[in-house]
Formats: C-alpha cells, sequence, structure tokens
C-alpha cells in the first residue's frame, strides 16, 4: 500500500473531499482529509467516515493511520 493509493481511496469514498496522505514504510500512514461532509460532526464520526472509505485494508494492508479531520470552514481558520 502507499500514499497516493490511500488518498485515491478517501477521496473517492468522500466524494469532494481532498486528502494529502504521508506514509514511507508502506504501512503506517497519516492524512489530512478536507471535506464539507465532517460539518457538525464531532472526530469520532469523521475518522468513521474515512475508516468506511478505506473499507478492510484498515488493520490489514493500512496497519496505522493517524488522521487529521477538517471541514473547509476550520481549514481557512487555521485549526
Amino acid at each position: 500500500m502507499d500514499a497516493a493509493t490511500i488518498q485515491a481511496l478517501i477521496e473517492r469514498g468522500l466524494p469532494g473531499s481532498r486528502a494529502d496522505v504521508r506514509g514511507d514504510d508502506g504501512v503506517h500512514f497519516e492524512a489530512t482529509v478536507i471535506a464539507d461532509a465532517f460539518e457538525g460532526k464531532l472526530p469520532l464520526a469523521r475518522h468513521r467516515m474515512v475508516y468506511a472509505a478505506l473499507g478492510d485494508r484498515i488493520g490489514g494492508e493500512i496497519h496505522a493511520l493517524a488522521l487529521r479531520t477538517l471541514t473547509p470552514a476550520e481549514l481557512a481558520a487555521g485549526r
């Protein structure tokens, strides 16, 4: 698994989102995901949305994924 594939999976699974994924060892990754769909949702719900986009790859091909999830407004506000 590589960062570009994870980015594509997240962006396909969360239409309209933008993801920046990093990770050099092929199993540990960190991602910042920006999506309007996160509006009004708590962090746990946002993370579940990202995990749903990745399906059973979490815990398998993707051993660990650190997430930062923001709405476009939160990003603009510098959060």
